[in-house]
């Protein structure tokens, strides 16, 4: 099982953030989310239960990942999901939502009169808007942090899980502990 991937990307003024995870052997599948904030943009899910047998799969799954990392990556640089994050109401530079037309208008008319044509109401009409030229996506790499291995400081230890309960349902402070 890999790690995963995480990138920061600056696209049309805007943070995004992606992430790809390997679920493991047990559910052998790859995740890749757009986020901005905590707003899920578009996901992709990948399942490789069909290799699970092969000899070296942590790199096939490993490659996997990184392609549909960067997939995703592209997708977004390429302009893909503009009017999906516009939909969102997240405003990117040089793209505009699209304006929707008004509902039609009909006037009351009284039952003994004849029934006429109902006028013509103009409607508001959008201006053109010029094509975007996509700009060029400030890719920012995150250090690779394994959250297992940090190194923690030796005059302190944690709390056990039973001391953190006991601290819980008592209601009394949990204490620091020295190593």
């Amino acid at each position: 099982m890999i790690v995963g991937f995480n990138h920061n990307v600056n696209y049309k003024g805007v943070a995004f953030h992606v992430q790809t995870e390997d679920s493991g052997v047990k559910s052998p599948q790859l995740v890749t989310l757009l986020y901005h904030g905590g707003t899920i943009i578009a996901s992709q899910k990948t399942v490789y239960a069909d290799i699970i047998k092969v000899d070296n799969l942590s790199q096939v799954v490993e490659e996997l990942a990184k392609e549909q990392h960067k997939g995703m990556l592209r997708r977004l640089t390429k302009g893909e999901f503009d009017a999906r994050i516009v939909k969102f109401g997240i405003s990117l530079a040089g793209v505009t939502a699209p304006v929707a037309p008004a509902p039609a208008q009909t006037l009351p008319v009284a039952p003994s009169e004849p029934v006429a044509d109902p006028p013509v109401i103009p409607q508001p009409t959008a201006l053109p808007v010029a094509e975007p030229v996509p700009e060029q996506a400030a890719i920012v790499e995150e250090p690779i942090i394994d959250k297992f291995r940090q190194p923690r400081a030796k005059s302190v230890r944690e709390p056990s899980l039973d001391e953190l309960i006991y601290a819980y349902l008592t209601g009394a402070k949990i204490p620091k502990l020295k190593a």
